[in-house]
């Protein structure tokens, strides 16, 4: 039941009582879809009230809507909008806004975002819920985080972060170089805004992250590929070639392709940005999962060691390691930096939810963000196995896994003539989630990719699916490639 506020209702112009004029406007809110079907009118004594009517005057007008079947009266409860609607009175527009109000619509998506092998969802179940919930509710009687904050973010979460990424990742800041953002979108798009003018050019992975690409498009920035070759990485002489102004990078496991940036390859890097004064962005997403190898030490981590990190932002967020839905993410920059970046925060969005971050400091500094990530290291292990024995059982000999041990998501290539976006097309009728390559390459025609390098590639996520569903979803998109291969 949602209640209705009168809002802007008034008395028709036209001749008539005013009964007969309040009958109308009501029946006028109704009949354009502007009520919910189900919602409760207020009561006769407030309309009455805020109209500035007698109430009989409102009795009348309810009670003949309820006689023309607009209204449906309940004993001791009220007015409802009726569920169905007199039949002469609707239209198209009627039946397309039926369910506008529904509190729980349902929402569609291109990639259906969570279902099975969608890529970038953690298992969500996972998640120690109950002791998250505790910690919220620990800081949301602190009446001193009701008003505005601080639009670096909360200090406790920054020195938090501070220890965290000093001790997995070798980052070197103080929580005064840290920015709190909402996701890591937002962090690359304060990265790029204050180190870049419009028309300045941009190295990015190709094919890389999409979100990425979008930024740069939008702002009007110049994108230089930098090609990414399977099993290889990418092409580091391009990259020490290029007279670019920022580099964009994910040196852990890079997406979607799923390669590693050695150390020797980090300090290559690094003394480009530091010969030419230029920048490098490393976007060290899913760094906690690595299933093959230990985790190397982060580009930023190293170039401080040389005293180069002044040329190095560093980005990442918690969605992974945690939960897509908690939008929290964070900008490590040199010092340099920290004034642009917050005055591109303060314009674009102000402060970040507070009592969200105050949790998420004693989250991390109670240890509780350490554990979930060893617990989830060893069950995305497990899954990351399970996936490529199915793979290897189900499409032998026609695809391959190309993308290392590490993340969320495998990396499949295949020759032929098997169309990508369609073998996504048809998993997707199957209630399967998969990403085409062309997704992820940023060129005019997407449709086109396939055909111009090739070889045909889609990413599978790992995360959100159960142990035991992955080998019968796998022999489901199996059996779909092998019907497309017969076409």
């Amino acid at each position: 039941m949602t209640p209705i506020d009168i809002g802007d209702l008034s008395l028709s112009n036209n001749k008539g009582t005013l009964q007969e004029q309040l009958f109308h406007a009501i029946r006028g809110k109704i009949v354009a879809g502007l009520w919910p079907l189900g919602g409760k009118l207020p009561s006769t004594r407030k309309l009455a009230s805020e109209m500035s009517l007698s109430r009989n005057t409102v009795i009348g007008a309810y009670e003949q809507l309820v006689t023309e079947g607009y209204l449906e009266s309940r004993q001791g409860s009220g007015f409802y909008v009726s569920v169905e609607l007199p039949e002469h009175y609707l239209s198209s527009s009627n039946l397309t806004l039926e369910n506008r109000f529904d509190s729980d619509p349902v929402e569609t998506s291109a990639f259906h975002l969570n279902k099975s092998f969608a890529p970038g969802v953690p298992d969500l179940a996972q998640f120690p819920m109950e002791k998250w919930q505790r910690m919220l509710l620990r800081h949301m009687g602190r009446t001193s985080l009701l008003g505005n904050q601080n639009v670096q973010g909360s200090m406790a979460l920054r020195s938090a972060l501070a220890g965290y990424l000093a001790s997995s990742r070798s980052v070197s800041c103080s929580p005064q170089r840290i920015i709190i953002t909402s996701g890591a979108q937002q962090a690359l798009f304060m990265a790029l805004n204050a180190i870049l003018t419009r028309d300045d050019t941009v190295l990015m992975e190709q094919p890389g992250y999409a979100q990425m690409s979008k930024i740069i498009n939008l702002q009007g920035f110049k994108f230089a590929p930098l090609t990414v070759r399977e099993k290889f990485g990418i092409d580091l002489q391009q990259a020490m070639n290029s007279d670019a102004k920022a580099m964009y990078i994910t040196p852990s496991n890079q997406y979607p392709m799923g390669t590693t940036l050695t150390t020797e390859q980090r300090l290559s890097l690094i003394e480009w940005a530091a010969e030419n004064k230029r920048w490098i962005i490393e976007d060290d997403y899913d760094s906690e999962f690595q299933f093959a190898h230990r985790p190397y030490t982060s580009l930023q981590g190293l170039a401080s060691e040389i005293g180069f990190d002044q040329q190095v932002i560093y980005v990442g967020s918690f969605s992974k390691v945690m939960f897509n839905g908690l939008r929290l993410g964070y900008l490590v920059v040199p010092e340099t930096l920290v004034e642009s970046c917050l005055a591109i925060k303060d314009a674009t969005s102000g402060d970040s939810p507070t009592h969200t971050q105050e949790a998420l400091a004693d989250f991390i500094r109670e240890g509780d963000l350490l554990r979930h990530i060893r617990k989830m290291r060893r069950l995305y292990k497990q899954k990351h196995q399970r996936m490529t024995e199915a793979i290897c059982e189900h499409l032998a000999d026609r695809v391959e896994v190309i993308s290392q041990p590490a993340g969320l998501h495998i990396t499949l290539k295949w020759q032929g003539r098997v169309d990508e976006d369609l073998w996504v097309e048809k998993a997707l009728q199957s209630g399967i989630v998969m990403r085409a390559m062309n997704y992820y390459e940023n060129t005019p025609e997407t449709h086109e990719s396939q055909n111009q390098r090739g070889w045909g590639s889609v990413v599978l996520g790992f995360g959100n699916v159960e142990l035991e569903k992955i080998e019968p979803n796998i022999c489901k998109i199996a059996q779909i490639f092998d019907s497309l291969t017969s076409q």
